[in-house]
């Protein structure tokens, strides 16, 4: 069946923000006065997994986890700067959607501040559906977002492929019923990709061009 959306994850996938990510979260966590003691390059591991789950790894006591994402979220575009566009995301967003193709976004951030982010990168005009993390709505690998997200724009899973650069990303697709695609430039390597098995593994975002259109194979 012919593609007809393209679900896209935020963070290691349309944008490079492991800098402000970093730079927020250690700054919430001195603000808030807790102790911690990992690096940027342990975080980077980890990014796409929600943060409750990543202070369980960490072993960083967080007691009131919504006072952390208040002051979290509050902090997060004073170090918006430190976060780009990967090379070629604006050109083919825009281009896709000229194309008439549907495109959403699923990511684990809260639903305001993924709205923010769209916006300051300046592809808001090109989302017909953008789906946060909301209040009683499982996160990634739960193919209930994914899911809500295909309901809402009326199109079937087996027509949708869902593009993100983590094991969460993959295994929310398969959970869904979608087609999968896995990104080499984020935040895992390529192994840990071929490990969770997604139909297509990518370079580049402009390859999605030519798998959708079945020009060649990518597998």
């Amino acid at each position: 069946m012919k593609i007809n959306h393209l679900c896209f994850d935020l963070d290691g996938t349309l944008v490079d923000s492991g800098q402000t990510i970093y730079k927020s979260t250690i700054g919430t966590l001195d603000r808030l006065n807790i102790k911690y003691s990992f690096t940027k390059a342990d975080l980077d591991k980890r990014i796409g997994q929600h943060f409750v789950d990543i202070f369980n790894e960490f072993d960083v006591q967080v007691q009131d986890f919504e006072g952390f994402i208040k002051v979290y979220k509050s902090i997060y575009f004073d170090f918006i700067d430190d976060s780009v566009l990967y090379n070629g995301v604006f050109d083919f967003i825009k281009m896709i959607k000229e194309k008439n193709v549907i495109v959403s976004l699923l990511t684990t951030k809260a639903q305001d501040q993924a709205d923010l982010i769209i916006e300051h990168f300046n592809l808001l005009p090109y989302f017909d559906y953008i789906m946060g993390r909301k209040n009683g709505i499982p996160h990634k690998p739960s193919p209930e977002p994914l899911l809500i997200i295909c309901n809402k724009l009326n199109v079937l899973p087996e027509e949708t492929l869902m593009i993100g650069d983590t094991e969460l990303d993959i295994q929310c697709g398969k959970n869904a019923g979608t087609k999968t695609c896995g990104l080499t430039y984020g935040y895992r390597t390529r192994k840990q990709l071929e490990e969770n098995k997604p139909d297509y593994i990518i370079d580049s975002i402009t390859e999605l061009h030519d798998l959708i259109y079945n020009e060649k194979s990518l597998k």
